[in-house]
């Protein structure tokens, strides 16, 4: 897909939000420059929570921790606890009736509470949101937000096409407004050391990064039923073909299907070939070709690859990103996902990357406590570095061009599986050279109003 023109910036947003009934700010709120009296962020953020569910109940600041230490998000040294920056979760929204009411309870005081994500935005006392919907709903969210001139932490992927991650980027810089997205293994100690030891030339030329990661599931049959009384099913299911209701469709679930997620490469590759672009130098390009290969589910109610391999060939400097799963794990480090770094002079493992922490030799380590010679940026923490990216208007680790860059690898990933041949990726105008039949998936059409 080629970059949005001018024009198109102008008037890309204002289809989507004619179709779903949301008006576009082109000013930033008075609140967020503390202009009429009003207390500016960088006293207290005001924040509102889009889909707060198992990740995004970890998001919420209760009213009792107000002021508190609490446990460090990140192990950067000290006593292991951090002082919460000035904020509080005043806005809740979710369509399951039962996950709002329980976040109310966490939460504590009186909160705003929300089943329409579209009235939440349009909250002038709401200066940024946490978006922890399910991925089909990321693209959207982002943007409308943007819109309504709100600063967004949004889980990963960042996009579930190119079209979409594009279009989060344009939406982002012609608001003015910050976008963390939640790959946050580059805010941990493991990933800064990794990449601070290969910056630094410790291992020379690094000429392969080799993913692991184990199978996707298939899914046992279960019959489609009604959807529960509390969840608003439709609108769930929001810009995505609908399906029947299935409990296998839904909470969780929903990564193994096509529509609503795409697999282990869009769910754990999301973190794992995040930090691989971050020390590799690509947030801002990418590959020039792809090979996929793998396994399809023989049976199930699943559509996303269970085996699969991607080979990913890098130009100037000239590199391989292969994605496996499964592949061949660390020998040094014991994890279910991770990846090898492999240069002129031996190599380096970093594992995991997300919610579950994140690892790497202990060369690494002992190097970075040494010597901070790669100058890597070292981020207190994605939340926090996030909020602080509020205060000062800086990009944050895991800026929306880095994340769309992340997310057009797992995307072009998965085409290259579905079409089964090489392809040739062209990174700047972000199409397919001469293809197309694989032109025309970077792209779906949105259902009923919602699409961009």
């Amino acid at each position: 897909m080629s970059a949005p023109t001018k024009q198109n910036r102008r008037s890309f947003l204002r289809k989507s939000s004619a179709a779903g009934g949301v008006f576009l700010f082109d000013i930033v709120p008075a609140r967020a420059l503390g202009l009429q009296g009003q207390t500016p962020p960088s006293d207290t953020i005001n924040f509102g929570h889009i889909g707060i569910g198992g990740r995004g109940r970890g998001f919420l600041r209760p009213e009792s921790n107000q002021g508190k230490q609490v446990p460090a998000s990140t192990n950067l040294g000290g006593d292991g606890t951090r002082m919460l920056r000035p904020a509080r979760s005043m806005a809740l929204c979710d369509v399951d009736a039962g996950r709002l009411d329980q976040a109310a309870s966490l939460v504590g005081g009186r909160p705003k509470l929300y089943k329409d994500f579209r009235r939440l935005l349009e909250d002038k006392d709401v200066d940024a949101v946490y978006i922890a919907s399910p991925d089909h709903w990321h693209a959207l969210q982002t943007i409308m937000a943007c819109q309504a001139g709100k600063d967004v932490y949004v889980e990963k992927p960042a996009c579930n096409t190119i079209e979409e991650g594009r279009a989060m980027v344009t939406a982002t810089e012609r608001y003015g407004r910050v976008v963390q997205v939640g790959s946050q293994g580059r805010s941990q100690p493991a990933a800064w050391q990794a990449n601070n030891y290969i910056k630094a030339g410790r291992l020379g030329a690094v000429r392969k990064v080799m993913c692991w990661h184990y199978a996707s599931p298939e899914g046992d049959w279960t019959p489609d039923a009604a959807p529960p009384s509390g969840l608003d099913y439709e609108m769930w299911v929001g810009p995505a073909r609908s399906l029947p209701y299935n409990v296998k469709h839904t909470h969780g679930a929903f990564r193994w299907l096509m529509d609503f997620g795409g697999g282990q490469i869009r769910d754990r590759g999301a973190h794992v070939m995040s930090i691989a672009n971050w020390i590799m130098n690509c947030d801002h390009t990418g590959p020039v070709s792809i090979k996929a290969t793998g396994e399809p589910p023989h049976d199930g109610m699943y559509n996303s690859a269970v085996t699969m391999e991607v080979a990913y060939e890098f130009k100037n400097p000239d590199w391989t990103l292969v994605w496996a799963q499964p592949g061949v794990p660390s020998s040094t480090l014991d994890a279910r996902y991770g990846a090898v770094y492999w240069g002129d002079h031996g190599n380096v493992s970093v594992t995991l990357g997300d919610g579950a922490g994140t690892g790497t030799d202990q060369k690494a380590r002992d190097f970075a406590a040494q010597c901070d010679c790669g100058k890597a940026f070292r981020s207190p923490g994605h939340s926090e570095n996030f909020e602080d990216c509020i205060r000062t208007r800086e990009k944050p680790i895991m800026h929306i061009e880095a994340a769309h860059r992340v997310a057009s690898l797992c995307v072009i990933g998965n085409i290259g599986f579905q079409l089964q041949r090489p392809l040739a990726w062209d990174a700047v105008n972000e199409r397919f050279r001469d293809d197309d039949e694989a032109n025309r998936l970077l792209s779906r059409p949105g259902r009923a109003g919602w699409h961009l």
